[in-house]
């Protein structure tokens, strides 16, 4: 009976080979499933691997972090902070994640011609993206000024990051490089243009703007600076406005590699300032602000502000409008004030400006206090800059990287620059950005002048005077109805600041 049970009873070979059919199909299934599964958990790492970054600003050069919170040696590794992209590093790099694309129904295209410097652009340009989502629009690439004082032949891609501009905000707006041929040919005449009310709420551009885009399919706004409000906008508005700034609007790879360069040549010297010396010719004649010129040097600033019709105000009396701390500081008032301040002779300071007027003869008070004072032209070779030459704004564009990342801060007047270069170190974690009172310091040094101020006294006063303006946390200062008086949103966003 045992032998026969044996006998009937199969063995694992014989199971094997009469079933061999579903067995292998059980394997097949098993291996597949294991198989799936792990594709699925490492497709989900690297989505998540590209998606999650420190929220920093990606147009910050490498040297831009505070070196201070590391220690005055500290070394920064480029590979992990994007240095590689300007072949710094040699590890391999990957293009960041495309963000999922904003699905809407478009109310049509707003084209946009900017006005103004590199940075009153910039924050137009920030502006005009933001004004496109809120109305759904579809963006075209903004046309720069071209006929400015500067006169700049630069487009938009000559000093922007075209492609990295479109694609960081593809899930906030569209944004496209041209009008579609199909629908720029039914427009036999030139878009509906006009220049938008400044400082206009988003109330206005719902109003107002919209339906004349709905009618028109496309509006030209043929102006475009100061043209949304400081103040009063919804915070997801606010909040848009800086990521645009800060993370979508990036420069060249050109321009950051050699800003990155001017950047490192400073940190090899440890500690930098940049002074923002606005004393160029453009901006003596435009303010009417002659002190320490010659009668030869007046009447040259004073035909340029006739020659130029856009220049409104012409008829101007300088030392009133310097009493009122209107006018950017001269280079000899420069020399007194930062000596007041503490700057010591040895400090490094780079000049973030263009040519200044007079040259060499007014900056010789400012070079005999301190000697160590640069320019990317000392510091660069001809070659390296010669692509840049004869275009401002893209020369501007390497001042703007190194102001962000210098050590402190320093404009002579609060001009464009001075204003979106302290918002965005603001933005940075409140580096140290020294905001002058010139109305204070004129008077100061008029007193130290007529020699009722020692040196000493005047000094004391100077520091008492900036203690609270040193680039920290504060409250923009809101005036309604006078949005020209109050505190310029870029200069302070201070909802993009907080925890």
């Amino acid at each position: 009976m045992v032998d026969e049970a044996r006998a009937r009873k199969p063995t694992p070979a014989a199971g094997r080979a009469s079933g061999g059919g579903g067995w292998r199909r059980a394997a097949v299934r098993t291996w597949m499933l294991r198989v799936g599964s792990s594709f699925l958990i490492w497709t989900a790492v690297v989505q998540l691997t590209s998606v999650w970054q420190p929220r920093l600003p990606r147009s910050w050069p490498a040297a831009c972090f505070d070196r201070r919170s590391a220690g005055a040696n500290a070394t920064v590794d480029l590979s992990v902070i994007g240095g590689e992209e300007h072949g710094l590093s040699g590890s391999r790099s990957f293009p960041p994640a495309l963000l999922p694309r904003r699905i809407y129904k478009s109310n049509g295209y707003l084209k946009v011609s900017c006005n103004g410097g590199l940075n009153q652009m910039r924050a137009a340009i920030c502006d005009m993206v933001t004004i496109a989502r809120h109305l759904n629009l579809t963006l075209v690439i903004p046309e720069l000024d071209k006929t400015s004082f500067w006169a700049d032949p630069s487009d938009f891609g000559d000093i922007f990051n075209v492609n990295h501009f479109i694609n960081s905000l593809r899930d906030e707006v569209k944004i496209i490089k041209a009008l579609p041929k199909k629908f720029s040919s039914k427009i036999r005449t030139e878009p509906f243009t006009m220049p938008p009310v400044s400082w206009s709420s988003e109330k206005y551009y719902l109003k107002q703007i919209l339906p004349l885009v709905r009618k028109h399919k496309v509006i030209h706004f043929n102006r475009t600076d100061a043209r949304l409000a400081n103040n009063g906008l919804p915070l997801r508005l606010q909040k848009l406005r800086c990521r645009i700034n800060y993370e979508g609007l990036r420069f060249t790879p050109e321009i950051e590699a050699l800003g990155d360069k001017l950047i490192s040549i400073l940190r090899r010297s440890g500690f930098f300032v940049v002074l923002h010396l606005r004393y160029e010719m453009d901006m003596l004649s435009f303010s009417g602000c002659t002190h320490g010129c010659s009668d030869k040097e007046t009447e040259e600033l004073t035909r340029m502000r006739y020659a130029f019709p856009w220049w409104k105000e012409k008829e101007i009396v300088s030392e009133k409008k310097r009493l009122e701390g209107l006018c950017p500081l001269t280079p000899e008032e420069t020399a007194l004030v930062l000596r007041a301040l503490g700057f010591t002779r040895d400090s490094l300071i780079y000049i973030a400006s263009g040519e200044i007027y007079g040259g060499e003869r007014r900056m010789a008070a400012l070079r005999a206090s301190y000697p160590k004072i640069v320019r990317k032209e000392m510091l660069l070779s001809a070659e390296e800059l010669r692509p840049f030459q004869n275009h401002s704004t893209q020369m501007a564009a390497l001042d703007y990287l190194v102001s962000v990342a210098s050590d402190v801060f320093v404009p002579t007047y609060d001009g464009n620059m001075a204003k979106v270069v302290e918002g965005h170190r603001r933005y940075a974690g409140f580096r140290g950005t020294i905001v002058l009172d010139r109305r204070e310091i004129v008077e100061l040094l008029d007193l130290l002048q007529d020699g009722k101020l020692s040196w000493d006294q005047f000094s004391t006063a100077v520091k008492e005077v900036h203690k609270n303006r040193m680039g920290q946390p504060t409250l923009r200062k809101v005036i309604p109805g006078r949005p020209k008086e109050e505190d310029y949103f870029y200069a302070n966003p201070q909802e993009c600041t907080g925890p």
